[in-house]
């Protein structure tokens, strides 16, 4: 197997202080969790910022203020989201690929999620793809169910995503594909041949789906975006301790774990994203 790509996603748009005390929310404690975690063994950081009350923000000059402060201490790929909460307006969204991250998130269509609808209209989709294109950002392709590999086909079709293509499975979110690994393996069973994938267990199943996506040979993403909690009952206290669990299970499992430059080379990230 190829080595394993962590991404670490250290705040979100859904967990809250009120979930855990320790969730980093300011740019300063954003790129300080991301710079722990490099060094326990991240290679990629997907990036949410919040605004001065802590809520979910597209807000531009925070997402310059992170990725600056984590481009200063070490040369992790940034991942920044397209999508910082729900009901936003398409300009916010499409914005964050001015910075020219080497990847941004590309939701691949609409869902109910949780109580609420998260809404990728194709229109929108095709808007942010040519976004990505402009300032030659790599999509990472967001399925939350099996429509959405049929989506993002759709827009590779039209040559506006181009492979190989690298999609992140998120399963466990109400409204979405459930955390099994039946679901897991026919999601990866159903994407084109030569494509790279991650996976994303949200709460009490992200060690089950991370592990299962190690033995797959796929790649993983942790963090306190996706569960607080390092164990039942157990409050994270950093973003770290989940990258270091999952280095010490892949060593276990006999999978090396890839550092920036592999992860580059393995999802074909041989550029930086060009600044217009």
């Amino acid at each position: 197997m190829e080595k394993l790509i962590i991404t670490v996603a250290t705040t979100g748009a859904v967990t809250t202080r009120d979930n855990s005390p320790y969730l980093p929310i300011t740019p300063e404690e954003i790129a300080n969790e991301v710079f722990d975690s490099y060094n326990a063994g991240a290679s990629i950081a997907h990036i949410h910022v919040r605004d001065e009350k802590g809520n979910p923000s597209m807000d531009f000059e925070k997402f310059q203020e992170t990725v600056e402060r984590i481009k200063d201490k070490c040369d992790i790929i940034i991942n920044l989201t397209s999508s910082g909460g729900l009901n936003l307006e398409e300009e916010e969204r499409l914005k964050v690929c001015e910075l020219a991250p080497e990847f941004a998130s590309l939701d691949a269509g609409s869902m109910n999620f949780g109580p609420s609808v998260f809404i990728n209209s194709p229109p929108f989709l095709e808007k942010l793809s040519n976004n990505m294109n402009e300032y030659n950002v790599k999509p990472e392709i967001e399925v939350f169910d099996t429509g959405m590999i049929n989506n993002a086909l759709m827009l590779a079709k039209k040559g506006l995503i181009k492979p190989p293509f690298h999609f992140q499975f998120v399963l466990g979110v109400p409204g979405g594909m459930t955390a099994t690994p039946k679901n897991l393996i026919h999601l990866v069973d159903s994407i084109p041949s030569g494509s790279t994938w991650s996976v994303i267990g949200i709460g009490k199943h992200q060690l089950a789906m991370n592990t299962l996506g190690i033995v797959l040979g796929g790649h993983v993403r942790v963090g306190m975006e996706d569960n607080v909690f390092y164990k039942k009952d157990e409050l994270a206290k950093t973003n770290a301790q989940f990258v270091e669990r999952i280095v010490r299970i892949s060593g276990e499992l006999g999978r090396e774990v890839a550092d920036v430059n592999e992860t580059r080379k393995i999802l074909g990230l041989n550029h930086v994203g060009v600044v217009k």
